[in-house]
């Protein structure tokens, strides 16, 4: 039987209470980079993910992807551009732009997206992870 991790979008404001929960729920005690690239590695087994797959729950996820919307990817934009390479700015400023202009993908997208990537039909369709949003 595949083992099902339930992770409540009605705790998650930001995408740093995205990372609390998957902290909490996936890896619990665990160190990790907290950011896109490390829940990435989370879901192909580093930290000691179920290796023969799983799903991940997403109980009230309405709720989080109102909250994890065009205002708090605005907010992770601009952290992204503080901290990014000077070859990258321009990109990075697009991507604001538009998310100020409420048009894009948003925060809430860019972890479904990474979340199914491991999944059926995905680019890392291996790792076997299923993803249900209640």
């Amino acid at each position: 039987m595949v083992q099902e991790f339930v992770i409540e979008g009605g705790r998650m404001v930001t995408l740093e209470d995205f990372f609390d929960e998957i902290g909490r729920v996936l890896i619990p005690g665990k160190d990790w980079g907290r950011n896109l690239d490390a829940f990435d590695d989370i879901l192909c087994g580093w930290l000691d993910t179920p290796a023969e797959g799983f799903t991940i729950r997403w109980q009230n996820s309405a709720n989080a992807r109102k909250m994890l919307g065009y205002p708090e990817t605005v907010r992770q934009l601009e952290i992204r551009l503080s901290r990014c390479h000077p070859t990258n700015r321009k990109n990075v400023r697009r991507d604001l732009e538009n998310a100020r202009a409420q048009r894009g993908p948003v925060v809430f997208d860019w972890l479904i997206e990474i979340i199914r990537d491991h999944g059926e039909g995905g680019r890392s369709a291996e790792d076997k992870v299923h993803l249900v949003l209640d």
